[in-house]
């Protein structure tokens, strides 16, 4: 390392970043190495413009999140990853709104807000058309207030289902199922109207309107859409079909999440989020709970057996994840696409990448717990913990076959701890599970990971 002895200023010059190919060192005279000696200027811009983002992130986080979401909008992973982390921040992400919603992420109140650009089918074109026919005219009122002042050239079909699709439109109707069907009438009704008044037509709500009320378009509007045809009403979709929609729509989950109802139940049995699989020693075993939203079968090198590469994702971040063989040929029934599972595996190393590889797998619907209720002092007595572990043991049987996990709640003065026993004291038959416990006067309960 060459010491520096003096310096002198030269004022105000220009300055050049060094790319170099391998390192930053550089061999000078006498085998001597100069190090990092890459102009400091470039560390110390990185160092303010840290500064600056820590500073709008704890001053400003609302609208740093809506900034960043804007940002890394095209990368779908990056922005559930910042989604995932707003709940830490006390920030929720709202669903599109036809009457607020803004071309990118918007700050709204103590919410962010989800852009029209987010929006799958939904063009530039058709977003100009939307927030200028909002601006001249106000709020939208209905579905066919809606039609008959946006330019249906710009807004076609697809881009309006979509809307209705991901949640756009619910603060005007909450039935998305029913403004698909209104849309069928509704857009025929709108074109017709439209080709009128291209030809210089009109129609008897328009007239009157214009005569009381100096035939200004806001006024135009706000009779028109009473005339519009509505379709018979019909049930709203199912929570599970309008979440599929909004996730193809968005990229997201957003008004709901499918594993939400069961987050706190699924902490007892799944306490590692897909976040910290970072975090994992190599070859430990541990379980998550997850959608499944891609499986993707192929075969081992030799050719002959079946495997599935699997993606994956909770409520924290998308993964992906192995299945060999030997657990393909047991599994392969459960892995159906938008399906919840609670899923068994250990981290394996592979070229210096970490793989979760899947050994087990149980739909959420089926699984049940063993919920037992033991004291303070009866986890400090042996004999007590002895008693315990033989009644379990007696109705773990085959190992294989035990797949109802136990956990054990431990009441401490004003405290409950919940403790995943391991898989050696999982049970086949529940029922008879918790009959022996409560027999031998453990307090027992089932309890479904759904929650029902």
């Amino acid at each position: 390392m060459v010491k520096i002895i003096t310096r002198k200023s030269l004022g105000t010059q220009n300055v050049y970043d060094i790319g170099v190919s391998s390192d930053h060192n550089f061999v000078m005279k006498n085998g001597l190495i100069a190090s990092n000696c890459f102009n400091k200027s470039h560390s110390t811009a990185y160092a303010y413009v840290t500064y600056q983002t820590a500073y709008l992130k704890a001053n400003y986080k609302l609208e740093y999140m809506a900034a960043l979401l804007t940002a890394n909008s095209g990368d779908t992973d990056k922005v559930q990853k910042y989604i995932a982390s707003c709940p830490s921040l006390d920030i929720e992400i709202d669903p599109p709104d036809i009457n607020v919603s803004q071309v990118d992420f918007t700050p709204l109140a103590k919410n962010i807000l989800f852009g029209f650009s987010a929006v799958r089918n939904v063009g530039q074109n058709a977003i100009a058309c939307i927030l200028e026919a909002r601006n001249e005219g106000g709020s939208f009122k209905s579905l066919a207030d809606f039609c008959d002042r946006v330019d249906l050239r710009a807004v076609n079909r697809r881009a309006l289902e979509s809307l209705i699709y991901c949640g756009a439109f619910d603060k005007i109707e909450s039935n998305r199922h029913q403004l698909i069907k209104d849309l069928e009438l509704v857009y025929d009704w709108a074109q017709s109207r439209a080709r009128d008044r291209a030809s210089g037509q009109g129609n008897l709500f328009d007239f009157n309107s214009g005569l009381s009320n100096n035939n200004t378009a806001n006024n135009k509007a706000s009779k028109a859409f009473e005339t519009a045809p509505k379709a018979n009403p019909v049930p709203d979709l199912p929570q599970p079909e309008k979440l599929r929609k909004e996730k193809e729509l968005l990229g997201f989950y957003v008004s709901d999440h499918p594993l939400k109802s069961i987050q706190q139940t699924a902490r007892y049995l799944a306490p590692i989020n897909l976040t910290q699989f970072g975090q994992q020693k190599e070859g430990m075993m541990f379980c998550v709970v997850v959608m499944l939203n891609g499986v993707k079968k192929v075969m081992t090198k030799k050719g002959n057996e079946p495997m599935a590469i699997l993606q994956i994702e909770d409520l924290t971040a998308p993964s992906e994840a192995v299945v060999f063989p030997k657990s393909y040929q047991r599994i392969s029934s459960l892995l159906q696409v938008d399906s919840r599972l609670i899923i068994w595996g250990k981290i394996e190393l592979k070229d210096d990448k970490r793989q979760f590889i899947v050994e087990d797998a149980e739909q959420v619907e089926t699984v049940q717990l063993v919920m037992l209720e033991l004291s303070s002092q009866q986890t400090a007595d042996i004999q007590e913990l002895n008693r315990v572990r033989t009644i379990l043991k007696e109705h773990s049987g085959d190992r294989e076959k035990a797949k109802v996990p136990v956990i054990g709640i431990v009441q401490a003065l004003n405290s409950r701890q919940a403790v995943l026993l391991g898989r050696q004291f999982w049970v086949q038959d529940s029922i008879s599970a918790f009959q022996a416990l409560n027999n031998a006067g453990f307090p027992t309960e089932l309890k479904q990971l759904t929650g029902t």
